[in-house]
């Protein structure tokens, strides 16, 4: 499977195939095996770079009722506020940015940013992160011209009038995302990955 994926890929760089589609892969079963990334996303960025992960790889799950990213994405929750940072989400915004233009047509996108926090943290009170990270970081993304809004109480930004006012939304990590998704695009979306000099779709669930 893996040597399937990694041709795939080689085959798509060279120009012989114009993209990738993957199935799901067990990811248990392939670290047992000795697969050292977390799942396809990282492993394609690896390969892209010729092995240094140097490309940052997004997960989109997209369908025409929804587009969502996850900033993190098969990471275990507790580690999550350490690893969203201003740099992370600034380059997840630019990424998207630029991808929604380029891929989809958009010319003027417009992006959400969940909160990780309930009520996007009250300004501070209810956790610092969505106050000391997340708004800066779509502080900035407004200030390069991109029509960025956030953070938004995920509860809130879900809501289907809400999030119909966005090209994408940006979630701060996996099940934000994908529960919405799911919910209503169920084995219908297609999981994008977008931040490669590749197209790469796949199904948008697991094993």
């Amino acid at each position: 499977m893996i040597e399937a994926i990694s041709r795939a890929v080689e085959a798509t760089l060279t120009g012989a195939t114009r993209g990738v589609v993957t199935g799901p892969i067990h990811k248990a079963v392939l670290y047992t095996a000795g697969f050292k990334h977390p799942g396809h996303t990282e492993y394609l960025a690896a390969l892209c770079d010729g092995g240094s992960g140097a490309p940052m790889p997004i997960m989109m799950l997209a369908h025409e009722e929804l587009r969502v990213i996850p900033a993190t994405i098969h990471v275990p929750l507790r580690d999550v506020p350490g690893l969203l940072t201003y740099d992370l989400l600034l380059n997840t915004g630019r990424i998207a940015a630029q991808s929604l233009r380029t891929r989809f047509g958009i010319a003027d996108p417009r992006i959400g940013f969940a909160g990780i926090n309930p009520h996007a943290g009250e300004g501070g009170a209810i956790g610092r992160e969505d106050f000391d990270v997340v708004a800066p970081a779509v502080a900035q993304l407004v200030f390069e011209g991109v029509a960025a809004e956030g953070p938004i109480p995920a509860d809130t930004l879900f809501y289907p009038p809400h999030w119909r006012r966005f090209d994408a939304v940006i979630a701060m990590y996996h099940d934000q995302a994908l529960i919405p998704i799911k919910t209503v695009a169920f084995d219908e979306a297609v999981n994008v990955t977008l931040g490669l000099p590749i197209v790469r779709t796949s199904p948008d669930h697991g094993t």
